[in-house]
């Protein structure tokens, strides 16, 4: 039922209950102390009467001295009445208007303590002890004296008393349950700050942040996190939107290409070897869009987490090895020279790493002047294995390192080569590969050399 109920409104119940609770039991706990008390003041009237009555009775001379000394005693007592009885049930003096219940207990003996019996009448409630005397003279039999007192001052006290304390419960309830549902709603003030500052963000404005000084401590923690959220979402959504920028970008010249193409050829008749020679560049360009798309597949699953194809361990400098001898003609065009030291057992996927280190190879040699050289480093740490290759070449700007490993990113133009055929997809591939792993890649570059360096835990995490 309380889910249909706002926050505000379960804590203004809440408090509402509570205060019921704690003032009904307040209530409740004051009228059982005064009808306690009340007994108590009964009970210690009734034992001054009795003592008053076993007084006269014990010192009386006679039965007409009884009722003499009684009648005298016991005039002016209001709300008191005496009944007292001889052996054979002769009243020897009652109070006027008095008549006691039969159901009553036997009367208590003078040695015993005597027990308050209640009783009630026409309305009226009685309190009373019930008691056997013995008079001084032995030639008189015991007598039965019942001492009983009105409860209708106390009944009217109590009901009186019943009647305010039901008000005063009601009311105090009643003002518990505003100044609670005031509280609460004060108290989520915060929230509905949050709330609204959550209605203004949006794809145009991703910077807006919920305030954390001006929520309370308990509210601080969720404030941050959500600004945390907000941060990735706007870097996700920035990352995102640069993504689609670029995708478009890279897509317009392969398609671009092969629409003027294929328009050029069907203007006029040519022979078979020209349309021979425009599919053979139209599959060339067939073929750099199905490796985008086919990268670009690949990053995709990655930031969905990846998990690895084909788990083993296997040796880091024969994969490196291999690589070496494919890229040898291309490294003997350029008169480079490759080398490669130290080795590694890594725990991974091996075509995973073989691609991510032929990204950073084949972009060393790249990037490489002529007649240099190009190195690949092994090594291992007590954290990981650290496979590090580095070229000669010219320094990447310092700006441009943190964006190194963005999708479709290149660097400046000094360092762009117009006969590559990559999309710039390489090294994002690096980065998410090494992620992979529970590794990643870093880059130095300057004084003509540049060195990247892929880190993977000597444990795999997975």
């Amino acid at each position: 039922m309380f889910r249909f109920f706002s926050l505000t409104h379960r804590l203004a119940i809440f408090f509402t209950i509570v205060a019921a609770a704690v003032v009904l039991g307040l209530g409740i706990l004051f009228l059982v102390a005064t009808e306690s008390h009340f007994l108590e003041l009964d009970r210690i009237t009734l034992k001054d009467k009795q003592h008053l009555i076993e007084n006269i009775i014990v010192n009386a001379n006679s039965t007409d001295d009884i009722q003499s000394r009684l009648r005298e005693a016991l005039t002016n007592h209001h709300g008191l009445s005496v009944s007292v009885k001889d052996d054979n049930g002769n009243i020897i003096f009652r109070t006027e208007g008095f008549q006691a219940p039969a159901t009553l207990d036997a009367p208590t003996p003078k040695n015993r303590t005597a027990e308050i019996q209640s009783w009630e009448d026409q309305g009226r409630e009685f309190r009373a002890l019930n008691l056997r005397f013995h008079p001084v003279h032995s030639a008189a039999p015991p007598l039965d004296v019942l001492i009983a007192i009105d409860m209708h001052d106390h009944t009217q006290f109590m009901a009186q008393l019943q009647r305010t304390l039901t008000l005063y419960a009601l009311g105090a309830i009643l003002v518990s349950g505003v100044l609670g549902w005031f509280a609460a709603y004060k108290g989520m003030a915060p929230l509905r700050a949050m709330k609204t500052q959550a209605t203004t963000v949006s794809s145009h404005r991703l910077d807006e942040r919920m305030p954390i000084e001006a929520v309370p401590v308990e509210m601080a923690d969720l404030a941050q996190e959500l600004n945390k959220m907000l941060d990735r979402l706007q870097n996700d959504f920035q990352r995102l939107s640069e993504f689609s920028s670029d995708l478009a970008h890279e897509l317009r010249t392969p398609i671009s290409n092969l629409l003027t193409q294929t328009q050029v050829a069907l203007a006029t008749r040519r022979d078979a070897d020209t349309y021979r020679d425009i599919l053979a560049s139209n599959a060339e360009e067939f073929q750099r869009l199905a490796r985008m798309v086919s990268d670009m597949l690949f990053l995709a699953k990655t930031d969905r987490g990846v998990d690895l194809p084909n788990k083993e361990r296997f040796s880091a400098a024969k994969e490196a090895q291999a690589l070496l001898e494919f890229y040898e003609a291309v490294a003997e065009e350029k008169g480079v020279t490759l080398h490669h030291f130290g080795d590694g057992a890594i725990l991974g996927d091996r075509l995973m790493f073989r691609r991510a280190l032929s990204n950073l190879l084949s972009n060393a040699l790249r990037h490489s002047k002529d007649h240099s050289d190009v190195t690949i480093d092994i090594s291992e740490t007590a954290q990981a294995i650290v496979v590090t290759v580095e070229n000669t070449g010219e320094d990447i700007d310092p700006q441009s390192i943190p964006r190194l490993f963005d999708r479709f990113y290149r660097a400046d133009p000094s360092r762009s080569h117009p006969q590559s055929d990559g999309a710039g997809l390489g090294l994002s591939i690096t980065r998410a590969i090494a992620q992979a792993h529970g590794g990643r890649v870093t880059v130095e570059s300057g004084s003509g050399r540049t060195k990247f360096s892929l880190e993977f835990p000597s444990r795999l995490i997975l």
